[in-house]
């Protein structure tokens, strides 16, 4: 029948694909729309019989009929020039798109660091040309979370907003990462440990600062908050609060600073300052980017799989718009928390 099909000039269609397949209607669509929620051996089956038969997706008719756009916007909250200058937004990226490679869907990417690119947005959003959204570097303030929840769109947040987040949810383990980082500090020797922090609207930031804290308090160290200076995780940011710690605490022996950005902006504060690293202050950073491999000395950092963020969010989002389409909204939102490591290197 299908033979005959292309013969006459017909297409083959769904259902003779599933028919082919051994698989119901329903499931030869989740394949063919990148779902995740269906075996390896089915998806190898459909994608044999679509392979076979020649089938190729009506995308206009889909679009039309399940009112999807087969797009998803990664939106980042951010400026253009923290964007580019932090190396976990491309490794977002790269996640994200290693994660789309198989399907169709068709990534945009939106930069919202004003309140006239986050008006713009929510007109966007607003009339659903896309399926869905990713959400990477939100504020506690935020309302675009709010909104997507208004207007039904399914939506993956990495980092939460609050310890009561929503929306489904994609995270490092940022309270282990630092209290490793602090607990390597003190197992060195190290007393006057101080911290760099991210902005504390961020909550990321803030499990950074109790993971600092718990260690501290643990090792029964003094808990002075003149060793805790806030930035922005930028690398002026880590420059200026290096310059406070060492004006409030010139004993400081070691810094964990929440970004690896911002401890380069230390380092070059702890030089010019005469302080060796790490024979008169150790350094550590977070997210182990290529700014830690390559600084000198080669900076210690804990290590967030940050392209596995990327993609998981992703997966995660294509489950929420298939199951958005099903009319299956009932199911528990996940809350995922990816373990973090720390890379031991010659600055502690």
């Amino acid at each position: 029948m299908a033979a005959a099909r292309v013969r006459s000039g017909g297409r083959p269609t769904l259902e003779e694909v599933a028919a082919r397949a051994g698989v119901g209607r329903g499931t030869a669509s989740r394949v063919i729309n990148g779902s995740p929620r269906v075996s390896a051996q089915t998806r190898e089956a459909v994608e044999a019989a679509v392979a076979e038969l020649g089938y190729v997706p009506n995308r206009a008719a889909r679009a039309l009929a399940g009112n999807r756009t087969d797009a998803i916007a990664l939106v980042v909250p951010e400026s253009e020039t923290r964007f580019f200058a932090e190396p976990y937004f491309s490794d977002i990226v790269r996640g994200v798109g290693a994660a789309l490679a198989d399907t169709e869907m068709q990534l945009l990417l939106t930069l919202a660091g004003n309140d006239r690119e986050r008006r713009r947005l929510a007109q966007y959003l607003t009339a659903h040309r896309v399926d869905g959204v990713l959400l990477v570097s939100v504020h506690a303030d935020d309302p675009l979370p709010d909104l997507l929840e208004q207007l039904g769109m399914p939506a993956v947040i990495s980092g939460r907003r609050h310890a009561a987040e929503t929306l489904p949810s994609v995270d490092s383990d940022n309270f282990e990462g630092a209290r490793a980082a602090v607990d390597h500090f003190i197992s060195r020797g190290r007393r006057s440990i101080a911290t760099i922090t991210g902005r504390l609207d961020v909550y990321g930031a803030q499990r950074r600062l109790d993971g600092y804290r718990k260690a501290i308090a643990t090792a029964g160290l003094d808990p002075d908050e003149r060793l805790i200076a806030p930035a922005d995780f930028s690398e002026e940011g880590g420059a200026r609060a290096m310059r406070e710690l060492l004006e409030r605490r010139p004993d400081v022996d070691a810094v964990f600073a929440a970004s690896d950005v911002m401890a380069a902006g230390a380092r070059q504060v702890l030089r010019e300052s005469g302080r060796r690293i790490p024979d008169d202050v150790a350094l550590i950073g977070f997210d182990d980017s290529a700014v830690a491999r390559h600084m000198d000395p080669p900076l210690t950092s804990v290590r967030q799989p940050i392209e596995e963020m990327g993609r998981t969010m992703t997966r995660v989002l294509l489950q929420e718009i298939a199951n958005r389409s099903s009319g299956d909204g009932t199911q528990e939102r996940p809350r995922i928390v990816l373990p973090t490591e720390l890379v031991v290197r010659e600055s502690s």
